[in-house]
């Protein structure tokens, strides 16, 4: 009888409902990192703050998508520190935006909490969070 070699585990974020988070987290990091370029090599001067930190929550939506999709606990522990930063860089740029305007004469990804993504940005870490904590190991 021959043995089956055994199959590497698929992490239990990227598994059903995982991975359309994952899609929307990639989309997000496509869409963020490729807006952030154009914008720095085209107008940085312009609003150099808004530019890094939308370039910022590209880098932030990368992990994040690779800690998701990854098997090993290391990327679930990148997920969550991702995941966690984009909510506190949502909330925090978001309320910035919204009291203090002249210090971000152009949008960022996060501002007024992702108004110009549909609120996308807003909502997204929560059901991150949500699903990091569903797809916990159960002991």
């Amino acid at each position: 009888m021959s043995e089956q070699p055994e199959r590497p585990r698929r992490s239990a974020t990227a598994t059903g409902p995982g991975r359309i988070l994952i899609a929307v987290y990639a989309i997000f990091a496509l869409s963020a990192t490729a807006r952030a370029a154009v914008q720095i090599a085209g107008k940085f001067s312009e609003a150099p703050v808004a530019y890094l930190l939308s370039g910022l929550a590209g880098v932030v939506y990368i992990l994040a998508t690779i800690g998701l999709a990854g098997r090993k606990p290391g990327y679930r522990r990148l997920a969550w520190a991702a995941v966690v930063f984009e909510l506190v860089g949502v909330l925090v740029i978001g309320t910035l935006t919204v009291f203090d305007t002249g210090d971000f004469p152009d949008d960022t990804v996060w501002s007024v909490y992702g108004r110009g993504y549909g609120f996308i940005p807003l909502i997204l870490p929560f059901v991150g969070l949500w699903w990091l904590r569903h797809t916990r190991a159960r002991h």
